[in-house]
């Protein structure tokens, strides 16, 4: 199977892009929408600035690890980013996109493997050992939890989720 390096995901949700922003950016509710996120410590509530650093606990079937994260990008309303490290070494970029359009805003997620260069076979190995995921089919992984991810944004924002 060909490795894919970066995938992308898009949903229209009938919020404002200020809206949808603070809700993406507030880290630690990140457990309530994504497939693998359980909790994010290390960050009070509310969305987190350029800098902040957090941790990730995360849970795919019997596998359980954490994560190293530091938001890179936090523009309110345009784009949320953060990167992603274990043990020191990088994973991944994980990012959303606002785009204001008429009666909502397109959200985007986005992820880019960062297990490349020296090191990269080894952080890929980690990863296989920790999560049960293959380098080669992560991306598959992740397109599904963005599915997800983005269409339990969708219906907590609009409301329709009690």
């Amino acid at each position: 199977m060909e490795r894919h390096w970066q995938i992308e995901e898009s949903v229209f949700i009938e919020a404002p892009a200020d809206h949808t922003y603070a809700a993406v950016a507030d880290v630690r509710s990140m457990g309530r929408w994504s497939p693998e996120c359980r909790a994010v410590r290390g960050v009070p509530p509310g969305p987190a600035a350029a800098g902040a650093r957090f941790i990730g606990f995360n849970r795919k079937g019997p596998f359980v690890w954490f994560t190293s994260c530091r938001v890179t990008r936090a523009e309110p309303g345009a784009v949320f980013a953060f990167r992603v490290s274990t043990f020191g070494l990088p994973v991944a970029l994980w990012g959303y996109r606002f785009a204001a359009q008429d009666g909502g805003t397109l959200v985007t997620e986005y992820w880019q493997d960062l297990r490349t260069g020296r090191r990269g076979g080894f952080t890929g190995l980690l990863g296989r050992i920790f999560t049960g995921t293959r380098p080669d089919r992560r991306h598959l992984a992740n397109r599904a939890g963005m599915r997800a991810t983005l269409g339990r944004l969708k219906l907590t924002l609009e409301n329709r989720v009690p």
